[in-house]
């Protein structure tokens, strides 16, 4: 879609399948649906209002009283549950916490993998009931974002997540524009999977050259729609919500 964007289609969306190989459990299925979509000249907070909007008009057309939403930084977030600031925690400190979380073999983990999850078992369950926006996520967790620096000096990536009755619901970005710095990230990602030996992804060359010849200004979301069919229905299990789930195919 991004090269779709680097050739001048203006704002666009794809309501459609998505694959994700080995994931099977209560909220996850290998084949499941997203709902994407990009907004030329929108930043990730302007987005985050449209997804808002969104979800509040899907729970009154269902009948259902419309939802509560929630903003707040992922330092503001992870202040409140862990009394630390992620940006400025040092890798030792987080590293403690992760052992503390969960075991010593965390204690020689990277930054990253230990704020996945220090937020994933000690943030997210605590988040407010509703619709809850938590952006300006630590650098290390950029991805396909945009860096800025945030009031306290710190380094974030200009990213949100939205979690829906603490279910993580949909990921969006101020979207990188620069082909160099993401060529530079896809190769990060590849010496880090071959150190943790994981199967080595090929660099998405295709991809760096759309943004080499010019991505406009954007943001972009991608929405978890059987995730959210989950909590209309007050489902337990993804599986409640398909025709088809992975042990039934």
């Amino acid at each position: 879609m991004k090269r779709l964007l680097a050739a001048g289609t203006g704002d666009i969306y794809c309501l459609g399948k998505a694959f994700r190989n080995g994931e099977a459990g209560q909220r996850h299925n290998p084949e499941f649906t997203l709902l994407e979509w990009y907004r030329c000249g929108w930043d990730e907070h302007q987005l985050m209002g449209e997804v808002a909007d969104l979800i509040s008009q899907i729970y009154t057309a269902n009948g259902q009283p419309p939802v509560a939403v929630h903003r707040g930084s992922y330092a503001d977030y992870f202040a409140e549950m862990l009394a630390v600031d992620p940006h400025a925690a040092t890798l030792d400190q987080l590293q403690q916490l992760a052992v503390a979380a969960g075991s010593h073999s965390w204690a020689g983990e990277t930054r990253a993998n230990c704020l996945d999850l220090l937020f994933s078992v000690q943030v997210e369950p605590r988040l407010p009931q509703g619709l809850v926006f938590v952006y300006d996520y630590p650098a290390c967790q950029s991805a396909l974002a945009q860096t800025t620096t945030n009031s306290q000096g710190h380094l974030v990536s200009r990213r949100f997540e939205a979690f829906l009755n603490g279910m993580e619901l949909a990921n969006g970005y101020f979207e990188l524009r620069d082909g160099a710095e993401q060529g530079q990230r896809f190769a990060a990602d590849i010496r880090a999977r071959s150190a943790a030996n994981k199967p080595v992804v090929a660099l998405d060359n295709h991809l760096i050259a759309a943004l080499q010849q010019g991505l406009p200004s954007c943001a972009g979301v991608a929405l978890g729609v059987d995730r959210l069919l989950m909590q209309l229905q007050g489902a337990d299990s993804i599986a409640q919500v398909m025709p088809f789930s992975w042990d039934r195919c």
